[in-house]
């Protein structure tokens, strides 16, 4: 079964005072793989500025605008339609002798193929307090593992918005135990890393008609490497794993290396800034 998606991508700005030159990158174009076919793209600004189509440093579609004009408003909108595969992620038949994950895991040139995914980042590290909060049990599988790992952060962290920022610790979140899909998935990479397990920081879309938990602009979740099965995406905010629900944009170690907008204004003064997106499917 398929689904037509249509993902409306919406960004206002306004700035206290004159705005003489800006930069922006936006990483929101959903990427085409083997469950999802991006069908068209298209993306505007409400003034003549620049926009070019290119490529972040993973291999992502990324536009970038350059506004040379002065203003203190200017929105940007892009509206994308895409087919997505309905996949069963159980589709699987686990390999009974459980060492033989484990025994990968522990291989030198496993750890050096998947270096970049199993190393701390800033976002990633967790305090010296909490490096045994969640220990993987040996006797179980490596992806049943995973999926208590899911299951454990799901209800360790409230999803509650406006209580952290981008750059909020990890240290913080095990604290207060409160955020967004950012927090949640920041921390399951972190304890699936500690457990040996590649994990990579996914953004992207989430259609939320199913009663989901997930931010109203776009959503994250990861996508850990286990072997003989590969990456399996896993969305600890909803206790599930990544399904037709899920559109990926890209992915990174963490937040920082696919932010949805990253830019450079030059002005002085507050700015005011609104988000808006929209996801529609048909079957």
């Amino acid at each position: 079964m398929t689904f037509d998606y249509t993902i409306r991508y919406r960004s206002e700005n306004h700035y206290e005072s004159p705005v003489y030159e800006a930069y922006w990158q936006f990483l929101v174009t959903p990427e085409n793989n083997s469950t999802q076919k991006l069908v068209s793209a298209t993306f505007t600004t409400s003034l003549n500025a620049r926009i070019e189509q290119t490529e972040n440093g993973y291999g992502f579609k990324a536009c970038r605008i350059h506004c040379k004009q002065s203003f203190q408003d200017i929105n940007f909108d892009a509206e994308f339609t895409l087919t997505k595969k309905e996949v069963n992620p159980f589709d699987f038949v686990q390999n009974p002798d459980i060492e033989f994950g484990y025994n990968q895991l522990a291989q030198l040139a496993f750890k050096v193929d998947f270096e970049a995914y199993l190393k701390s980042t800033v976002l990633t590290t967790l305090p010296e307090k909490t490096q045994n909060l969640f220990v993987f049990n040996k006797s179980k599988s490596i992806f049943d593992n995973c999926c208590a790992l899911n299951s454990f952060i799901f209800n360790l962290i409230t999803f509650t918005t406006g209580v952290t920022t981008v750059t909020t610790t990890l240290e913080e979140i095990v604290q207060h135990k409160k955020g967004v899909c950012q927090d949640f998935t920041q921390l399951f990479c972190a304890l699936a890393r500690q457990n040996n397990i590649p994990a990579r920081y996914i953004s992207g879309y989430l259609h939320q008609g199913e009663g989901f938990f997930g931010d109203s602009q776009m959503h994250a979740w990861a996508e850990l490497y286990i072997p003989e099965l590969g990456w399996v995406g896993f969305d600890p905010t909803n206790n599930l794993l990544a399904n037709h629900n899920h559109i990926k944009v890209a992915h990174g170690k963490d937040y920082n290396d696919c932010p949805p907008i990253k830019g450079i204004v030059y002005a002085t003064g507050r700015n005011y800034t609104k988000y808006t997106v929209e996801v529609t499917h048909q079957q």
